[in-house]
């Protein structure tokens, strides 16, 4: 029996998907078995605020694979990364009133939707990419 070793990268955003599922249950209304690229796609996820009952919003994010390499170089860091990651290129903001705020917290919830994706390097602007 072969063992299976995942490549690095494939391991950090395994577990980047497993913290974020953990924080935030989303929801794929459409397959995205065998998609490769970036689009955008709607998800559900549960708006959460201290002070206030939570919500759960349907929106557009982005989704995808984009391509990615590492080779190994003579001179330290002894690797070259080339890491894209399907994000936001065009965005708005949407409101939400979360119900049950106790006084004097704000019902009100501000996230992003998305308008138009692709593929780029991680901006930490609107992109979690701490494993990167």
């Amino acid at each position: 029996m072969r063992s299976m070793r995942l490549h690095p990268l494939s391991l950090s955003l395994l577990l980047l998907l497993v913290a974020g599922a953990a924080v935030v249950c989303v929801t794929v209304t459409t397959p995205f078995h065998g998609f490769r690229g970036c689009a955008v796609r709607e998800f559900s996820f549960v708006a959460q605020k201290p002070g206030c009952r939570s919500l759960r919003i349907t929106t557009e994010a982005c989704w995808g694979r984009c391509h990615t390499w590492e080779k190994p170089v003579p001179e330290p860091s002894y690797i070259q990364r080339h890491h894209r990651v399907c994000t936001y290129s065009r965005s708005r903001y949407a409101s939400a009133r979360l119900p049950g705020c106790r006084p004097p917290v704000s019902p009100l919830y501000h996230y992003p939707v998305a308008v138009h994706c692709h593929c780029a390097v991680c901006s930490t602007l609107d992109t979690e990419c701490e494993t990167f």
